[in-house]
């Protein structure tokens, strides 16, 4: 018989907070992470793309300057996620090797990214073109490769069961809970740390996602920018952030005397096989994941209480994902209240799905739906039940879903179930 997972630890670092507990305050507050763009690069450039969202609380403010120096800047967020996520959970001690209620070696790791170390690459091309190759720096490779994240967490952790990348696109982050999951049923390991992250906010990036017409120009309303399920929605918003999760078989969590937030239902993926970019417009890989969650959850659509979407505010992509939510659903979607949390803190690409679904375990735990901000005119073909102010969520049932969807076609899907 499968064993059951449960959490028992969240941290994060996003644009509307430096905590899980100030990222969940400003989301039910409705606060705006995205702002201006005032690097020099913007003019340099002429971007056309001119506001992101940043991390709210600095790296630099958070990790000691040689920590910081040591990593690209999305393994630092990496790195203060986990620590945050591992002292939630309770152990004794600051990583696997020192604390006696559990074996490093049943310990993993797993952690997605979308880009990887962005800023580390490109700032070592410039290098090189400026000064040379003497002066590239000898850290340069392990700062970039996309696996540099799950080994900064497995390091930083003692996580020595193994150390598992993720690398999507913005399925990235949920992805993990699915590799997660099937860990610690299939008694491969008994804890997993598992999250994703984020920073890519570097001008190639401005330019390429803008060149695809994927990124919104509302420059001058940056708060307003982002707006999922608008129909006046231009596109998303780039930002960065990260969020990890403490995954524990029921029984580990037990022995240790844990605080159990909740148990990891089930999770499914698909691939759409249909576009590198553009969503499968029915929807049908999308509605394929979130079934295979329901499946490996055991429960049903009358179950769910609320999901927290993908929905990143693209005019292409908003769409098809509702009509794979009421696919999944059926008639029960129209007592789901469903938040998208991107209309306040961007784009986290490889991120988000790490920080939704924490905002979904608070849903769940806190019984209480966070916003979707930005909605002034719902678009028509979006049939669902948008929250724009915090509501009540109902106490039965007992079930969230979170949903990630990234270029490639890549479709993930993760479900939380009151414990």
């Amino acid at each position: 018989m499968a064993r059951k997972v449960v959490v028992t630890g969240l941290g994060a670092t996003t644009p509307i907070g430096g905590t899980v507990s100030e990222l969940w305050q400003n989301a039910l507050a409705g606060v705006s992470g995205v702002t201006k763009l005032d690097q020099d690069w913007v003019e340099t450039y002429d971007l056309a793309v001119r506001i992101a969202a940043a991390v709210s609380t600095p790296a630099s403010e958070v990790l000691t300057r040689v920590e910081a120096k040591r990593l690209d800047p999305s393994g630092q967020l990496s790195m203060i996620a986990a620590r945050e996520a591992w002292a939630d959970a309770g152990f004794s001690a600051a990583n696997a090797d020192d604390a006696e209620e559990v074996d490093p070696t049943r310990v993993a790791a797993v952690f997605g990214t979308g880009i990887g170390g962005a800023w580390t690459l490109l700032s070592g091309w410039d290098t090189l073109r400026e000064k040379g190759p003497r002066r590239v720096m000898p850290l340069t490779v392990p700062m970039l490769m996309p696996n540099g994240n799950a080994a900064t967490v497995s390091m930083e952790l003692k996580a020595r069961r193994a150390a598992i990348t993720a690398v999507s696109a913005c399925a990235s982050g949920t992805e993990s809970f699915y590799q997660g999951l099937d860990l610690i049923r299939l008694g491969k390991a008994d804890v997993v740390i598992a999250g994703g992250a984020e920073s890519a906010n570097h001008p190639i990036n401005f330019a390429a996602f803008g060149a695809m017409q994927a990124l919104s120009r509302r420059n001058d309303e940056p708060e307003r920018a982002s707006r999922p399920y608008d129909i006046d929605r231009d596109g998303f918003v780039m930002a960065e952030g990260a969020g990890a999760v403490i995954l524990e078989s029921e029984e580990h969590a037990k022995a240790r005397g844990a605080r159990i937030y909740c148990e990891l239902a089930g999770a499914g993926l698909s691939a759409d096989a249909f576009h590198i970019t553009a969503p499968d417009d029915a929807g049908t890989g999308a509605t394929r994941a979130i079934v295979e969650a329901m499946e490996s959850g055991e429960f049903v659509a009358e179950d769910v209480i609320h999901v927290n979407a993908h929905a990143t505010s693209t005019p292409k992509g908003d769409i098809p994902e509702a009509g794979a939510v009421r696919n999944a659903f059926g008639s029960a979607t129209d007592n789901i209240p469903v938040s998208a949390t991107k209309s306040m803190t961007g784009h986290m690409l490889g991120g988000s799905g790490a920080v939704e679904a924490i905002l979904a375990i608070k849903a769940l735990t806190e019984r209480t739906a966070p916003c979707t901000i930005n909605l002034d005119n719902k678009d028509p073909q979006i049939d669902l039940d948008v929250v724009t102010t915090p509501r009540e969520l109902r106490k039965d049932g007992g079930v969230v879903v979170s949903n990630s969807f990234g270029f490639g076609g890549h479709n993930a899907v993760v479900a939380f179930r009151d414990y």
